[in-house]
């Protein structure tokens, strides 16, 4: 049985063996290895993960692919999925365990941010993510102050994960090779949460700040603070400039 690629989609399927295998290994070097024993997989697509993932032993598995011909190929393929596919976008579903568990994927490229932020909701439930991006989103989730990458979505991932770079994956090793290098990425959780005034403050905050990353700090959240706060060295800095705690410590002086 064939399936057809969808550009509409993002779809770029994996098919080299190698980089299927050290994704899986990845998934299993932990201590204590897959949260809960529960595990999602984010756009199985052709299989090229999934058919290593069903095999692990002792595993309550579940995968979410929203496209309905990738979704027969996958149950006539490999029999052991049936029932465990979610046939749905990711972007729509609520949790699909109860209590904690790990998610991996070759997350398609064109909805990749928005899935690292809406695991971010369930960063209470999700230990540990491994997933392939497009380099330069895999880069942006793990830099560090200072760098042009360093961005919302470094600040806001890494508030609540370390995230370390695997490797990268060359355009060769997928179908149709996409125009541009892959990455792989671990999140892990940090056992330790940023202290925040609140989550809604720190994002709101953030998202000010580089939304107009050329302008200074006093320029780019103006409207969230009080102008004597303003005043205050820190806010002649940009954004690429500030750490994790310094954007932590001035949500608690929000208005």
């Amino acid at each position: 049985m064939e399936y057809t690629l969808k550009k509409s989609l993002g779809q770029h399927f994996l098919r080299d063996e190698n980089i299927c295998r050290n994704i899986v290994a990845a998934l299993q070097e932990k201590p204590g290895g897959i949260a809960n024993g529960q595990l999602l997989e984010v756009g199985p697509g052709g299989g090229a993960l999934t058919k290593y993932l069903l095999q692990l032993p002792g595993i309550d598995f579940k995968a979410v692919e929203l496209d309905t011909e990738k979704v027969t190929y996958l149950e006539a393929t490999y029999p052991a999925i049936k029932g465990k596919i979610i046939h749905r976008s990711f972007l729509d579903i609520d949790a699909p365990f109860e209590g904690s568990f790990t998610v991996i994927g070759n997350f398609p490229y064109n909805i990749s941010s928005q899935i690292l932020f809406k695991i971010l909701d369930w960063k209470d439930q999700v230990p540990e993510i491994i997933g392939m991006f497009q380099k330069e989103v895999a880069q942006r989730a793990a830099s560090q102050p200072g760098t042009k990458a360093y961005g919302i979505l470094s600040v806001l991932i890494q508030a609540f994960y370390e995230v370390h770079y695997l490797f990268d994956v060359p355009p060769g090793c997928f179908n149709p090779p996409p125009k541009v290098m892959s990455g792989v990425i671990r999140l892990t959780r940090k056992a330790q949460a940023l202290d925040v005034k609140s989550h809604s403050h720190f994002t709101r905050l953030v998202k000010a700040a580089f939304n107009q990353r050329r302008k200074t700090l006093r320029n780019a959240t103006r409207s969230l603070f009080t102008d004597e706060t303003l005043q205050q060295e820190i806010f002649n800095k940009r954004a690429e400039q500030l750490s994790l705690d310094d954007f932590a410590a001035l949500t608690f002086q929000m208005k």
